[in-house]
């Protein structure tokens, strides 16, 4: 049995004044082409299918398109809510889509989405697990203990009856760690080192059940604490951090019982994420260009002591989609040493609502109130998102 592993499409996801619709069409045609050459048997997609929780007509409009193709092609697709998607949203329509073999998992509602398909080795289990939050799993198991992201996935699948003599896959959503090193996080979220995007991490054990888990979350391509539990990373880059990044969809072949392949097949998007640096007449030298795709999304870097008038029109003649143009200079280095010394002054939300608490109060937080506190901020970054 071949799956094709996505996750984190951000469909209608824009970069400045750029819309990536165009490179989003382009990039899912090249995966509906790699599913056709290579034969998968199914689609799993893990989560963060758009980039907003209210999607741009575009945006729905470039995943009806590809769900269609993809039934077209008679394949199966096993498709979950990440923490960008409405669980809402993505839910519309899925009784009707399930008639198509398009399973469709966007809200927990107190067990884990199980369907089972055959092959020549027997049944595959393949387990659904939209984003949770803690507070979501506490409102189906009352009576356990659930503080954290961790305590609530393992609550799930402690109550989801997994047979672990037989081939399981779990489809999942969540920032996971394994055996102490965190995940290479590239332009994942802005993220911290116990959160990503407000998600809390968890430790990879909790998957010991399952043969294959396709997780989505992380956008740089990469496997977690063992081999079968993966991040297959964005089909397209989505910043300048994953620049140097070769972007790819992961196809998994699951034979007999133990027996598992894992391939990356490699994606070439229409427009590239580069940057450039050098001097105005370097950057627009014939020799520094002629060879490259002049289309290709830029951030450039100018090395020259003095402005360039008109630097970022002057350079569209030659490169017509530059998404930043950036000075490496005396002077923005003098600039740079200013604003790290401020930054270092800087202070977490928490620490200025501590501040503000003793202000008002003439006593510092208990131990209770600050972590009634966090878990507030937490919620309102959440809501923010």
């Amino acid at each position: 049995m071949k799956f094709l592993h996505l996750a984190d499409l951000h469909l209608g996801k824009t970069l400045g004044d750029f819309d990536l619709k165009d490179d989003q069409r382009y990039i899912l045609q090249q995966i509906l082409e790699i599913a056709e050459t290579k034969q998968v048997d199914a689609v799993l997609i893990a989560g963060d299918v758009f980039d907003k929780t209210v999607p741009s007509e575009g945006a729905v409009q470039i995943l009806d398109e590809f769900i269609c193709e993809l039934v077209e092609r008679h394949l199966q697709v096993y498709m979950i809510s990440g923490n960008h998607d409405s669980d809402e949203r993505l839910n519309f329509g899925s009784s009707l889509f399930e008639a198509n073999d398009v399973h469709i998992a966007a809200k927990y509602q107190g067990k884990l989405f199980h369907h089972v398909i055959e092959d020549a080795y027997g049944a595959v289990h393949i387990y659904q697990l939209p984003f949770v939050k803690a507070s979501q799993v506490k409102r189906a198991f009352p009576e356990a203990k659930i503080e954290t992201y961790e305590d609530a996935v393992r609550e799930v699948l402690a109550h989801a009856e997994i047979n672990q003599k037989q081939r399981n896959i779990l489809v999942a959503h969540q920032f996971v760690s394994g055996k102490g090193k965190d995940p290479t996080l590239g332009g994942s979220e802005g993220a911290l080192t116990q959160h990503v995007g407000t998600v809390e991490k968890i430790g990879y054990d909790c998957f010991d059940a399952f043969r294959y888990v396709a997780l989505g979350h992380i956008h740089s391509p990469q496997n977690v604490g063992s081999e079968h539990i993966r991040y297959c990373g964005t089909p397209l880059k989505y910043s300048f951090s994953e620049a140097g990044q070769q972007k790819s969809v992961t196809v998994v072949e699951i034979l007999e019982k133990g027996n598992l392949k894992i391939r990356e097949i490699p994606l070439k998007p229409l427009r590239d994420m580069r940057k450039l640096k050098g001097t105005y007449m370097e950057i627009t030298s014939l020799s520094s260009y002629q060879d490259t795709n002049t289309e290709d999304y830029v951030q450039i870097t100018l090395t020259d002591e003095e402005d360039i008038v008109d630097g970022m029109q002057k350079l569209r003649t030659i490169y017509p989609n530059p998404m930043r143009l950036e000075y490496d200079n005396r002077r923005t280095r003098e600039n740079q040493q200013i604003a790290g010394t401020e930054t270092v002054k800087r202070k977490s939300e928490l620490e200025y609502f501590e501040e503000f608490f003793e202000l008002q109060n003439n006593q510092p937080m208990n131990e209770e109130q600050r972590k009634y506190s966090e878990d507030l901020i937490r919620k309102i970054q959440e809501v923010k998102q």
